[in-house]
């Protein structure tokens, strides 16, 4: 192979490579737009949408999970981002939230050892107890549409955002 063929071909190897490094950059970079109850309600004025509701807790093995794999996937996060507006919250916060005019709080700690939040409890029980992982799936008027007490895995997921 003459010395100008091998120059060609490592200049058509490289910029296949530097693509191919850019196509997974690029990839990596999407994530699932998450607000919080407070950045939930100011765009819910602006434009009325679905909303995603995942209460975890930091305990939570099948949480994890789903951050790890579920909510990492193309398909989840094109699904969540471009009809819904998402929001994670932790169930066991000490976070004061303010929403729809009210204070919401965690008045269970120092009381239970797992205290669930006082917006956990408004949206996210079954049977009078909180499960995670939980999903709340909501209508632009953040009337209940469905309630997920379960893993699930992104085909499941997306099907479930696609009602």
């Amino acid at each position: 192979m003459s010395l100008s063929n091998q120059r060609a071909l490592r200049q058509v190897f490289l910029t296949i490579t530097a693509l191919l490094l850019s196509i997974l950059t690029f990839g990596q970079g999407k994530r699932v737009q998450w607000l919080t109850f407070e950045q939930l309600e100011d765009s819910l004025e602006r434009e009325p949408r679905k909303v995603f509701i995942d209460f975890y807790t930091d305990w939570c093995t099948y949480c994890r999970k789903m951050d790890q794999v579920v909510f990492t996937k193309s398909d989840v996060i094109n699904s969540l981002n471009t009809a819904y507006y998402a929001v994670r919250f932790d169930a066991e916060s000490a976070v004061n939230v303010s929403f729809g005019g009210a204070e919401f709080e965690n008045d269970q700690i120092g009381k239970s050892r797992n205290p669930v939040h006082q917006i956990a409890q408004l949206l996210a029980l079954r049977d009078s107890r909180f499960f995670p992982p939980t999903m709340i799936i909501l209508d632009s008027t953040f009337t209940v549409k469905a309630r997920y007490f379960e893993y699930m895995d992104s085909k499941k997921l997306v099907e479930a955002l696609d009602l």
